[in-house]
């Protein structure tokens, strides 16, 4: 990846500087855009990735210099989102996409993202979980036939595989554990269908873990270090990838989409072990971290070589997540509220 990670001189300090460096252009992404032809629309834009990627997108086809329509959609229940998106000239719609009529409205565009989807919540309302990542996925599909779509996916299709393997790649069989990871499946499935049968270039990305600091497989461990609470070491291993980095690859996506869809895995490119990740954030912190329950053989892991040959490695190195994430949560840097639930084996959600 051409974007240097000397590019970062400090670790963010409040919302506002995280949110300049998620979506700080690379001179790839600005080639990207610029050489993509039409406008983006991005579905789902109001989510925990979704306002990052939009003003990544903004900013590299203004650093580009190119005409380009930029287009946030989603329901925006945070309507502070809508305004700082729009504030940015980005252009904002908000919109249910379970209504047809809404999603008839929506413009026309030839580069679709779609981010909608849902995990947490999925034990006790398995059906909204399925509507949401089954049956939207064909209604986007049907509405947007004439565009290219990059799709989120997730790691969560495939099995818990031995850690010394390295995590599954592509080629790997999927196995998704529980109702959220089988819903995710059918995700992919709808638009496997309609790519085949309408013959839309799809690029299907399966994402684990993103960092932003304010949420993601680091910040979690890394809270429970610094608060004193217990590590659960049941997964005794995880992927990760700093977000404006997994954000930069789905930009770059488009141009590998493809009839059927092209499946690429985005993580990092370790295999990092939750007890040395912990003792990590324990020197850092100068804090003993405690720990329960002992390390399996399996966890969900995936293999991202492909994506690494394709894009280069990330811009972030590992160190660099671990020492921004440690000192966002000393300087009381701001949470999500929304942990990963990592050391989940059931997919239970």
């Amino acid at each position: 990846m051409a974007f240097a990670e000397s590019s970062y001189l400090t670790p963010p300090r409040n919302d506002i500087e995280l949110d300049e460096l998620l979506s700080r252009p690379s001179p790839a992404d600005c080639r990207a855009l610029k050489e993509l032809d039409g406008d983006l629309l991005i579905l789902g834009a109001g989510g925990k990735m979704g306002p990052s990627l939009v003003r990544l997108a903004r900013r590299a086809v203004v650093e580009a210099g190119i005409d380009k329509r930029i287009i946030g959609v989603s329901r925006f229940s945070d309507p502070g989102i809508a305004a700082s998106l729009a504030a940015e000239g980005i252009e904002v719609i908000h919109a249910d996409l379970f209504d047809r009529e809404a999603l008839s409205r929506l413009p026309s565009a030839a580069n679709v993202i779609f981010m909608a989807a849902r995990k947490f919540g999925t034990s006790g309302d398995e059906c909204g979980t399925w509507a949401t990542n089954a049956y939207l996925p064909m209604l986007v599909s049907d509405r947007f036939a004439d565009s290219r779509i990059v799709a989120f996916s997730t790691g969560n299709v495939y099995p818990l595989t031995l850690i010394g393997l390295g995590g599954c790649d592509e080629k790997h069989p999927v196995g998704p554990i529980g109702e959220y990871a089988q819903s995710a499946l059918a995700r992919e499935r709808m638009f496997e269908y309609f790519s085949n049968s309408r013959g839309i270039p799809v690029t299907l990305l399966r994402l684990n873990y993103a960092v932003d600091l304010r949420y993601g497989v680091l910040p979690d461990i890394a809270r429970k270090v610094f608060e004193g609470y217990p590590v659960d070491l049941a997964t005794g291993a995880v992927n990760a990838i700093w977000q404006r980095d997994a954000n930069s690859i789905c930009l770059r996506a488009f141009g590998i989409a493809a009839t059927p869809p092209r499946v690429l895995n985005i993580t990092g490119p370790e295999t990092i072990s939750v007890r040395s990740l912990a003792g990590r954030f324990g020197g850092l912190f100068g804090k003993q971290p405690y720990f329960q329950g002992e390390e399996t053989a399996t966890a969900l892991l995936s293999n991202a070589a492909t994506c690494h040959a394709l894009f280069g490695y990330p811009s972030l190195s590992l160190e660099t997540m671990i020492q921004y994430t440690a000192s966002w949560i000393e300087c009381g840097g701001r949470s999500l509220g929304k942990p990963t639930h990592f050391e989940q084996r059931q997919g239970r959600f």
